[in-house]
């Protein structure tokens, strides 16, 4: 639920603050159409800002900004405290209680219990801005997966904070400009890894951790970490697998269970995988009255769920809203992408999301999602490749690789070997100049997290697709999880990486743009916890991911239904490419255009391009990548 922008004036005042705050919150109408509210300390140079959507205590008694009953704590809150029924229970009755807001209790746990105490006992998905009027101190958070955003960065004399990157632009001082590291990045990857954004000095807070600004000074830390939580549980679980399924069972009912609660109507969305269909499985046991269940369908063939999704639906009896979407529906998303989600952000997926977030606000202000799954079961297949293949290259000798990795770039040169007969630097992917240049970069790879990294990035064995980049840190140059089994290390670098960055974003964004709350109930702690403890042939069984879970499912619904490879929510991105969106891309992709920029290596793209405009190559993803920066650069500099 809800947005939440504001700054803190370290050295030089904002005029006419509560009007500047205001204008921050209402570039997030979108995330909180229901109020708006601020809450301005002028002799502190404070301001918080605040949009609303309406989820628990729909009264006046949940507005926000909120002031604790001790008048201590300020707060602006974007999220939801799943377990404040047991936390407010815990606090006891010797409070007063306003309404029944779960703000009010977060609120009261912080004044009762510190900061870190009451985050740690949170079982939830939130972004905060907390001021302590006493010692004059801001505190920034955000949960542990990282489900809820949170920016912050210094502009002029102010810090600067919100849920939205156009929040911060909307303050005076607000410079912009792009990073050319962190551009890099997203070329490679599809989205910008925290704690970067597009924009030199602005930063994502990350996942578990807490910020603190006072005096001056500001100093963050992280309250909670994957990693370590998972090498404190690993393989401490010592039931059998039938065990295993109920207690995975209980978690996930107690979980959907707090999920479901709202005060307005609440849905699920449905593909028919195993994740969503357990999710509705349970919603409608747990449910006194229907559950609502809805999906999209694309007419192409390989891509469509929704046949699947209305064969679960029928079989447990949801309320069931099909919508099939045409080119056109599609293709009108395409130039909102860049001002949905602020950042270049190139995962292809993020359309069909927000168009079911569309479909699905018309009947339903929350949904629940199967997000999360994945990373904690083993449901990728790279949780079983990538600890396959960095096994075998930790067989070979370090000169070897050495050796090779020069050889293999000697030959894939671009003026010499095997890439000049291919007719220089473009290297094509049905070429062994392009083969090896992939196969230098993988022998080069120091680290498991390394190797994940290369798993996740386009322009592969070729030059840096921007001008001028340097090598940013991210998650897959950091250390590997220091756990004993290979597989777990990979779920906790995407836990800690590609489900904050990219899945997590994609839904919020996607949700929020069309005032639709998300939940993923997977990400509670307790089953993240649960997974972590158990030994890897209980998450993955022979080449079969998602094991346990698949256990429990198959006591809900039918095996036949859900028994199927695993599809992704994909769109007919080449298809588009070579069709109705040739001409927008051909006019993004000019050479002169990308030359006249200097952010893109003009020649590179546009070869790139010209080679996939003419069905020679498919190089759809690395184009979606420099389209979706393109498209999100007309947005700031038309």
């Amino acid at each position: 639920m809800c947005g939440f922008a504001g700054f803190l004036d370290l050295t030089q005042a904002t005029p006419e603050r509560e009007t500047v705050v205001r204008a921050m919150a209402a570039t997030l109408l979108h995330r909180g159409p229901d109020d708006d509210g601020a809450w301005v300390d002028d002799a502190a140079g404070v301001a918080l800002g605040f949009r609303r959507l309406a989820i628990l205590d729909l009264s006046p008694q949940g507005h926000q900004p909120m002031t604790s009953h001790d008048g201590r704590w300020v707060i602006s809150f974007n999220g939801e405290i799943y377990n404040h029924g047991d936390l407010k229970a815990r606090l006891g009755d010797g409070i007063a209680w306003r309404g029944h807001s779960d703000t009010e209790v977060l609120l009261e746990a912080v004044a009762a219990w510190g900061v870190e105490a009451a985050l740690a006992e949170c079982d939830g998905m939130f972004a905060l801005a907390l001021w302590d009027q006493r010692d004059r101190a801001l505190t920034l958070a955000r949960d542990r997966f990282g489900e809820k955003p949170l920016y912050w960065g210094r502009a002029g004399g102010s810090l600067l904070f919100g849920s939205e990157l156009k929040a911060l632009a909307a303050h005076p001082a607000w410079e912009g400009g792009i990073d050319r590291d962190a551009l890099g990045l997203y070329m490679r990857l599809g989205w910008i890894p925290a704690p970067h954004t597009i924009h030199p000095g602005i930063f994502k807070l990350e996942p578990g951790h807490l910020m603190r600004v006072s005096g001056g000074q500001i100093a963050a830390k992280a309250y909670w970490s994957a990693a370590d939580s998972a090498v404190r549980l690993e393989n401490t679980f010592t039931g059998d697998a039938g065990q295993a399924a109920d207690r995975l069972e209980d978690l996930l009912r107690q979980s959907v269970g707090l999920r479901m609660q709202a005060d307005v109507p609440v849905g699920v969305f449905l593909s028919g995988g195993v994740d969503s269909s357990i999710t509705a499985a349970l919603m409608r046991q747990l449910s006194a009255g229907p559950v609502h269940s809805f999906t999209i369908g694309f007419d192409q063939s390989g891509l469509d769920e929704s046949p699947h999704a209305r064969a679960v639906a029928d079989n447990l009896g949801t309320i069931h809203t099909e919508v099939r979407i045409g080119d056109s529906e599609a293709l009108a998303m395409v130039p909102r992408l860049p001002v949905l989600y602020d950042e270049p952000f190139a995962d292809a997926a993020a359309l069909p999301t927000a168009l079911l977030a569309q479909v699905t606000r018309r009947s339903v202000t929350v949904a629940l999602s199967g997000d999360g799954a994945d990373e904690l079961f083993g449901g990728y297949g790279i949780y079983r490749s990538i600890p396959k293949d960095w096994l075998r290259l930790q067989g070979l000798p370090g000169g070897l690789k050495s050796a090779g990795a020069r050889a293999a770039r000697l030959l894939a040169g671009p003026a010499e070997g095997l890439a000049a007969l291919a007719g220089g630097i473009v290297r094509r992917r049905s070429h062994p100049g392009y083969r090896l240049g992939r196969e230098a970069e993988r022998l080069e790879a120091a680290s498991l997290a390394e190797l994940l990294g290369l798993h996740y990035s386009r322009w592969r064995g070729m030059p840096g697709p921007v001008l001028g980049a340097g090598r940013a840190d991210s998650l897959f140059t950091a250390p590997t999880p220091r756990v004993s089994d290979d597989g777990l290390a990979t779920m906790l670098l995407d836990a800690g990486g590609y489900l904050p960055d990219d899945l997590c974003v994609k839904t919020d964004r996607a949700t929020m743009g069309a005032s639709l709350e998300a939940r993923l109930p997977f990400l509670a702690p307790g089953i993240a916890q649960f997974a972590w403890s158990l030994p890897a042939p209980l998450k993955i069984e022979g080449e079969v991911g998602k094991a346990v879970l698949r256990r429990v499912l198959y006591r809900h619904v039918p095996r036949a239904l859900v028994d199927r490879p695993k599809m992704g929510f994909e769109v007919p991105l080449r298809r588009w490419l070579s069709g109705p969106l040739r001409g927008w891309a051909d006019d993004l992709l000019s050479e002169d255009r990308l030359r006249r920029q200097g952010w893109l290596d003009a020649g590179l793209v546009a070869r790139c391009w010209s080679e996939h405009r003419s069905g020679a190559k498919n190089w759809q993803n690395e184009m979606w990548h420099a389209l979706m920066f393109q498209a999100w650069l007309e947005t700031v500099s038309p």
